[in-house]
């Protein structure tokens, strides 16, 4: 494959063709906050937390490093006062939903956004996608989907098919990075389970 330089944060990095920027700056211990991406998944690009600024001829343009390919000679800030005010700002909208959720408090910490800043949507659920993708994609089992769409977008497990695979798995739970899915689980094992 064919190797790319590019420069993060001010550093020289070597990547190689196909890499996205993220994977090119995990490689170099260059650290991009996500709440999707996970190194057994395709890359998602929903929670859009890894979004950077890259520089191509003078021109600049915010991307989502998980899904953006890595180029020659381009010029990646991880962190600007750009990049730092849109990741308050998606911090504040994922409180809004997940206000007690340990990783989404770190993040929060560390970009100085308000947990109180939006009204409270009771979702506890902030669709990374990460559960659904992991039980299509690693398990090949399907037991766990979304459902609705929009603003009513929600996590569902299918019944007939958790029924038989869940419990010797639960492999996504731990992936969830606000605990919704556990309740979800149990919800649906009370209700549906025989």
């Amino acid at each position: 494959m064919k190797e790319i330089l590019l420069q993060i944060d001010g550093r020289q990095v070597k990547a190689t063709e196909g890499m996205t920027l993220l994977e090119a700056a995990q490689s170099a211990d260059i650290f991009i906050p996500t709440l999707c991406h996970h190194e057994k998944l395709e890359p998602y690009g929903g929670c859009r937390l890894c979004i950077v600024e890259v520089e191509v001829n003078g021109w600049t343009k915010l991307v989502v490093s998980c899904v953006y390919p890595v180029e020659e000679n381009i010029i990646v800030r991880t962190r600007s006062e750009k990049v730092d005010k849109i990741r308050k700002m998606i911090l504040e909208l994922l409180l809004a939903h997940a206000p007690d959720s340990l990783q989404l408090q770190a993040f929060a910490k560390e970009y100085g956004a308000d947990r109180d800043r939006f009204e409270k949507e009771a979702s506890f659920c902030i669709h990374c996608g990460l559960c659904v993708r992991y039980c299509a994609e690693v398990k090949k089992k399907h037991a766990v989907g979304f459902v609705n769409s929009g603003a009513r977008r929600e996590i569902s497990f299918i019944p007939e098919i958790a029924a038989k695979e869940c419990n010797d798995c639960k492999e996504c739970f731990e992936l969830c990075p606000t605990s919704y899915l556990q309740a979800v689980f149990v919800l649906t094992e009370a209700l549906a389970f025989p």
